[in-house]
């Protein structure tokens, strides 16, 4: 309970996964998502994210079938997914299986058709000829006036209307930093009255968000360092630097996200693959053992390699899930080691000397209970004769090995390798 200074204790270990209803099966609905979560439970998944599931507007559209973001009804289900006691089945039977269910939340903006701009049109800034004003190029959205006192209840009452009607863990809050701290820590209060919630900002910058509000936010500045990697744009000093950077700017117990690929990058940035290249599974695996919490996004335990549209549909692959046992070891590490857990659950990261600064990226965390070694070969060169400061018997998590380091021992990394090594 994050207005404690807390968190859930389910979220310690979590790994949230978001999920994309529209592309995630050739039907698109609820019910037709609900046959993967056996699936995505044996993999180990705790946290369902539910891209937004609301009725998408019909006025200045994008696409045939327009943006989740674009939000018609705040209290309706968009009826291409299905109905609302079809959304209920999904967040029982996810419930039923140990998971927990957030929704998306779009609360800076909404679609020029949605209810609102009906029944209550002041809930909306106005240009000075009186008109309806886009955020940025958002063209297919209006934004909202968090000056209106009956718009913030209005917005509230909506966001306790999905807790108490379908029994939802949380929130993945869209462009976050774009609404008043002041709304979000109020509303934080006001549900957590209802139950104990999980919330995600789509935020970075602003720390404020977590002080009260939201117990956890993005971590886009090392997801673009990885791509800038790989692209020789970044070094491994700009790596270590934003490690400094994150530990000065957010406190202990702050969440922060860590991913390789959402919705976003997917549709906009390009697939992990064409990002990352040859360096995929090492950064999908660095992003399970730095501090913070893993996201995956649909499709990528299948090695989805297109970007999927986001005004169309699109759907997913699922004809070989190639990357599930390599995601399913990743969450099993990271469930069964608590120093590789979120926030002050679990333990700090110490770097650890190499003779090749330049190319491997070395640290530990432990704790009382465990200490967690990792290994990343971050260049697409060879490293032959490496050296790191590390001693003792250990385990490679990955392949079951046993390894000895002495201060004389030296190792090779290929081309993109890595090693994730307990202690024995």
């Amino acid at each position: 309970m994050k207005m404690n200074g807390t968190h859930e204790d389910w979220s310690r270990s979590a790994v949230i996964y978001e999920v994309n209803i529209r592309q995630y099966t050739p039907e698109g609905t609820f019910n037709a998502f609900s046959t993967h979560l056996p699936r995505l439970q044996k993999m180990g998944v705790d946290i369902l994210w539910l891209m937004p599931v609301h009725p998408v507007g019909e006025l200045n559209r994008k696409g045939s079938l327009g943006s989740y973001y674009a939000v018609k009804d705040y209290r309706a289900v968009n009826p291409e997914f299905g109905t609302m006691e079809d959304f209920r089945n999904l967040v029982n039977k996810a419930h039923d299986l140990g998971m927990k269910v957030m929704l998306d939340w779009v609360a800076n903006h909404a679609a020029w058709d949605n209810v609102w701009t009906i029944t209550n049109p002041d809930f909306f800034e106005k240009d000075e000829k009186g008109k309806f004003v886009s955020p940025y190029d958002w063209t297919d959205v209006i934004s909202l006036d968090y000056n209106n006192r009956q718009m913030r209840d209005s917005m509230i009452a909506a966001l306790k209307f999905w807790i108490t009607e379908t029994g939802i863990d949380g929130y993945r809050c869209d462009v976050a930093g774009m609404v008043p701290t002041d709304f979000w820590d109020e509303a934080r209060k006001e549900l957590e009255a209802l139950k104990p919630l999980f919330m995600l900002a789509e935020d970075e910058d602003n720390a404020d968000l977590l002080r009260e509000a939201f117990d956890m936010n993005y971590a886009w500045k090392v997801h673009k360092i990885m791509n800038g990697i790989v692209k020789e744009e970044k070094t491994l000093q700009d790596l270590q630097d934003y490690f400094r950077w994150n530990d000065s700017a957010f406190k202990p117990d702050d969440y922060r996200m860590n991913f390789i690929t959402n919705h976003d990058e997917n549709s906009w940035n390009g697939t992990e693959f064409e990002r990352l290249g040859a360096a995929t599974e090492a950064f999908a695996a660095f992003t399970f053992v730095m501090p913070g919490m893993p996201l995956m996004y649909s499709g990528q335990e299948a090695g989805l390699d297109k970007r999927l549209r986001f005004f169309d549909k699109d759907t997913i692959d699922w004809t070989t899930v190639k990357y599930e046992d390599l995601y399913s070891n990743l969450i099993r590490i990271r469930k069964k080691n608590s120093s590789l857990w979120s926030g002050s659950y679990g333990a700090p990261m110490e770097m650890l000397k190499t003779s090749s600064p330049e190319q491997v990226f070395a640290f530990i965390r432990q704790n009382n209970q465990v200490a967690i070694a990792a290994v990343f070969n971050f260049s697409d060169k060879p490293c032959n004769d490496l050296k790191i400061n590390l001693d003792g018997n250990w385990k490679n998590m990955m392949t079951r090995d046993k390894m000895r380091f002495r201060e004389e021992t030296r190792i090779s990394l290929k081309p993109w390798e890595y090693l994730i090594l307990k202690q024995k």
